[in-house]
């Protein structure tokens, strides 16, 4: 195969600033210590942080026709990404926010809708589009055009054509949940934050909105849990909830992207789930301890040698601890 992985869906320009504790008032000037811009989205933050980890990767999106636009492209392809599959727009702008970032890792934004609302994805490019093993479908309900029947017909598509599919969506609410369910049967894991998952499915605890989701058709729920670590069930009765590392916390922008692609990077290497789950985990970490969506990530082996420094208790700022994975079968 061309691939290892294809990322459909939401592409975006972050603007990060930090620390913002307050608007100036009028035209006054606050200094802050960092600004950054990186390639951000349900589907570009996690195609950055595959190619970081060693992963053949294709980007399909949409972006405008814009300075915005030469910023994403050309930042992806000085990482080895393939942006042959991505679309630009012309007369449309691309998908931005600006994040001020708050001392205590919190980033209210402002966004701009642009060309991810446009994007489609033309059976001309399915051959293309799923070369690779593993699909990557991230940004549901912010895909305007690409959201709904749209994205049932894609993943089956992808499902016959044999290859594993990975989800995560993006604004979730319970309105969001139609746009969800329908895609579950075709959905090998399914990895929202536990936050959306309770937003969709009206369920509490986090058992019962795994059950919720593999009783639609999930094969497997993968959430993340914040400071609290990691969830993993699957429709053979595995769980598994393994906590977080201990770390500093920069910003979160990003950190379930990244966690993503560190998953996808695990199945790629075919860990078992536990150490897919600690190395999606360590990924996500890494992009905690600094600013943006790919902050932290350097390659796969040293990723590998972090997660495994954690065992011998490596001490903070950045402290890959984690503890034992609580684990049984039900």
């Amino acid at each position: 195969m061309r691939y290892d992985v294809s990322v459909i869906g939401l592409y975006i320009l972050d603007i990060l600033g930090r620390p913002v504790t307050r608007i100036p008032e009028r035209g006054n000037v606050e200094f802050i210590d960092e600004i950054r811009l990186t390639v951000a989205g349900t589907a570009g933050g996690v195609v950055v942080n595959t190619a970081k980890l060693g992963l053949k990767s294709l980007a399909v999106g949409a972006v405008g026709d814009d300075e915005k636009a030469d910023f994403v492209l050309g930042a992806m392809e000085r990482l080895g990404i393939d942006t042959s599959a991505m679309q630009r727009l012309a007369g449309i702008p691309t998908s931005a926010t600006i994040l001020n970032i708050r001392p205590n890792g919190e980033r209210p934004a402002l966004h701009q809708r642009g060309a991810s609302d446009h994007f489609d994805l033309p059976e001309s490019l399915y051959d293309q589009v799923f070369d690779a093993p593993i699909v990557h479908l991230g940004g549901t309900g912010l895909l305007r055009r690409l959201d709904g029947e749209r994205s049932v017909t894609l993943l089956k598509e992808a499902k016959r054509r044999g290859c594993t599919v990975t989800f995560d969506l993006i604004a979730a609410s319970a309105e969001t949940a139609g746009l969800v369910l329908p895609l579950l049967p075709f959905i090998d894991y399914f990895m929202p934050s536990i936050e959306e998952a309770r937003d969709m499915s009206g369920c509490s605890t986090v058992e019962d909105c795994a059950a919720f989701y593999l009783d639609h058709g999930a094969k497997t729920c993968v959430f993340t849990l914040g400071g609290d670590g990691a969830y993993f069930a699957d429709a053979g009765g595995t769980r598994l909830k393994v906590p977080a590392y201990a770390i500093d916390v920069v910003d979160t922008t990003g950190c379930g992207d990244a966690f993503d692609a560190g998953f996808i990077t695990a199945l790629h290497h075919r860990m078992n789930p536990e150490d897919a789950v600690r190395f999606a985990q360590g990924v996500a970490a890494q992009v905690a301890s600094g600013l943006g969506s790919d902050a932290g990530v350097v390659s796969y082996d040293d990723t590998v040698s972090k997660v495994a420094a954690g065992g011998r208790r490596r001490p903070r700022p950045v402290d890959f601890r984690a503890g034992p994975a609580e684990t049984g079968r039900i």
